[in-house]
């Protein structure tokens, strides 16, 4: 089979670098990728957006399956428009998408199938927004409506800071136009998060391993949301009751949802949950693969990617369920980030030791905002590396990770330092240590 991947990031390498391990994979390309998707697969110097040029391409070239990557296309009805000329791609339609794309849509679609989530009020008028926030007497969130890259979600401590959020989204339009037309304020939840990834096709559901993100720029979940600064797999956090309490109360009754709206879903649900001690509560949804989850999820995964994906396609998902094959170790990925990400950061600057970190066992660095220049690789992004290890343990696999980041070097390079601590501190202080005994 050929294979095409769409996007450029670090989950579309780790997708590029999975699916090429599979016997039946051909050749796998990616459109328009990065420097290390240009090593494991082929680039095709296509944007993801660039439904007319994506077309032409994978019918010249006979492309058997298309597996889309960002949202943005899936939100422009990339899934649609290739479905209606008959071509295989992975992905929900543009209506599905809107679950990710429109947090007004999702908040709405969790209220009416009665999914657990944070209390919540929509507003399309700043001033309305205003009035609410003043009569709260508790933290809040405010969200951007539309697509905003990971950044649109605004968690606020105060009134004051909640006041902010709206005048940066509604009036300053700092995520865009479209972004900003509407915003949810709901009651900022208080717990742990985790991230819940599942392959949906028709009625049927098999979730994949508990990860957990790290959205903060700084150590200690401080400074400003990003597109995520590192992630785990298997999050301990996910126990069997939890996983079974959310797969109950929040997979099912959303994708039945969806089907009665006659919008079903078909692709990655991946639901963003806050363990609260009222139970699991939903943040958010994304309609793909997330990123940096992606990155230790695939380097666990044993089954057959591309089996599992043409599985979903095809709707014959029915044959893997409880049959996913996992490596037992956990991994931990770091993300090198350009100084100054989520906000302006210099491009093209070169980055060293990637050879050196890539000969280190069970270490796997995936691409993100890279581009090749000859011999040289050139940072191309506000996240530039997934840096990605197995251990025997979860603090080996940590250990291992922050190994291979301290070999690679590229000038104002930031990461987080605490990448997998909350699932490594102990749950509670341990007891004192009893009085010893005279014999």
């Amino acid at each position: 089979m050929k294979v095409l991947v769409v996007g450029k990031g670090g989950r579309e390498h780790a997708l590029v670098w999975k699916l090429a391990q599979s016997p039946r994979a051909e050749r796998v390309f990616c459109a328009p990728g990065n420097a290390g998707t240009a090593e494991d697969g082929v680039n095709v110097p296509i944007e993801a957006n660039d439904f007319d040029r994506l077309v032409s391409f994978v019918r010249k070239e006979k492309i058997d399956l298309t597996v889309v990557g960002p949202e943005e296309p899936l939100s422009l009805g990339i899934v649609d428009r290739f479905q209606k000329l008959g071509l295989r791609i992975f992905g929900p339609t543009k209506t599905a998408a809107q679950l990710e794309s429109s947090k007004v849509f999702a908040k709405s679609l969790m209220r009416h199938a009665d999914v657990p989530t944070a209390d919540f009020r929509i507003f399309d008028h700043p001033e309305h927004a205003r009035r609410y926030i003043g009569t709260r007497d508790y933290p809040l969130v405010v969200k951007a409506d539309g697509l905003a890259a990971g950044k649109g979600v605004l968690v606020c401590s105060t009134n004051e800071e909640a006041l902010a959020a709206i005048e940066r989204v509604m009036v300053r339009e700092e995520f865009g136009l479209a972004a900003g037309r509407q915003v949810v304020v709901e009651k900022r939840l208080e717990g742990e998060e985790l991230s819940i990834l599942a392959l949906v096709s028709g009625r049927i559901i098999v979730p994949l391993q508990p990860t957990q993100d790290h959205k903060a720029a700084f150590d200690g979940d401080t400074g400003p949301n990003t597109g995520g600064m590192g992630a785990y797999c298997p999050a301990p956090l996910g126990t069997t009751e939890l996983l079974d309490a959310i797969d109950r109360d929040i997979l099912v009754p959303t994708v039945h949802a969806m089907k009665r709206r006659r919008q079903p879903f078909r692709g990655v649900l991946y639901a963003g949950v806050m363990t609260t001690n009222q139970g699991p509560r939903v943040l958010e949804y994304n309609c793909r693969f997330g990123d940096p989850e992606t990155q230790p999820l695939l380097v666990r995964l044993r089954t057959d990617l591309l089996d599992l994906l043409e599985a979903v396609v095809d709707e014959r998902l029915d044959t893997f369920e409880g049959k996913l094959e996992w490596d037992e170790r956990p991994a931990v990925c770091v993300v090198m980030a350009s100084g100054g990400y989520p906000g302006n950061h210099a491009k093209g600057l070169p980055i060293y030791g990637l050879a050196e970190a890539a000969k280190l066992p069970d270490v796997k660095v995936f691409h993100a905002g890279t581009v090749r220049e000859g011999d040289r690789v050139l940072t191309d992004g506000g996240r530039v590396l997934g840096v990605t290890a197995l251990g025997d343990t979860l603090a080996d696999a940590q250990r291992r990770a922050y190994e291979a980041v301290a070999l690679i070097q590229f000038r104002d390079a930031h990461y987080r330092r605490d990448i997998a601590d909350k699932a490594l501190r102990p749950l509670a202080p341990p007891s004192e240590k009893a009085p010893a005994t005279v014999e």
